[in-house]
């Protein structure tokens, strides 16, 4: 039985470097996944799919449902760890009711929790445009600069009072305040996964 842990938080709320840790420090036990690279993976591929994705991600937007459930339950299921930590994910209703039926009918998934790293928009602008501008030429991401931001914190806020109602009520949901330095958050955040995947 994998026990799959989701990190929601705002464009620079640091998730995936949060995750990344973790799954650093207990190597031996955790996988860590981002739906943005195992989506920009495909891209890298040049496979058709990757070109598909790749028109949907230049341009802030959403990759097809589909696609990115296929993705993330293959990646689940053909982890070499029992505890699986995906960031990014879900982005929208429809997403976490999907995955939701989904996880239903999955006798070898348990979703234990979904951490959510809380930042102000504030906080997550000065952090995303401060990447862009300290990146090397050709090393920026198409998706770091302001009118994106704008673009992705709306697609990301939309949605987020329904899912944090949704998995409150099946009390799963985990906030954790995302703006402290970097150690504090994953400290927390390492202690909270291992404790409740019972390691």
């Amino acid at each position: 039985m994998k026990k799959l842990f989701l990190i929601i938080g705002a464009p620079g709320s640091g998730k995936t470097t949060d995750a990344s840790i973790i799954a650093e420090r207990n190597s031996d036990k955790i996988n860590h996944y981002s739906t943005g690279d195992m989506l920009r993976a495909e891209v890298a591929s040049g496979s058709e799919l990757g070109k598909e994705i790749d028109s949907y991600i230049s341009k802030g937007q959403l990759v097809p449902l589909q696609i990115v459930l296929n993705t993330i339950i293959n990646a689940i299921k053909n982890s070499d760890k029992d505890i699986v930590i995906i960031d990014g994910f879900p982005r929208s209703v429809e997403q976490m009711v999907e995955f939701d039926k989904l996880l239903e009918n999955e006798d070898e998934i348990e979703l234990i929790a979904v951490i959510e790293a809380r930042v102000s928009e504030e906080v997550a602008k000065q952090r995303i445009l401060g990447r862009a501008a300290e990146a090397a030429p050709g090393e920026q991401r198409s998706d770091d600069n302001e009118e994106v931001f704008y673009n992705r914190m709306k697609i990301y806020n939309e949605p987020l009072a329904d899912i944090q109602k949704f998995y409150t009520e099946k009390n799963l949901l985990k906030v954790i305040d995302a703006e402290r330095e970097l150690e504090p958050i994953v400290a927390e955040m390492e202690a909270f996964v291992k404790e409740s995947a019972g390691i």
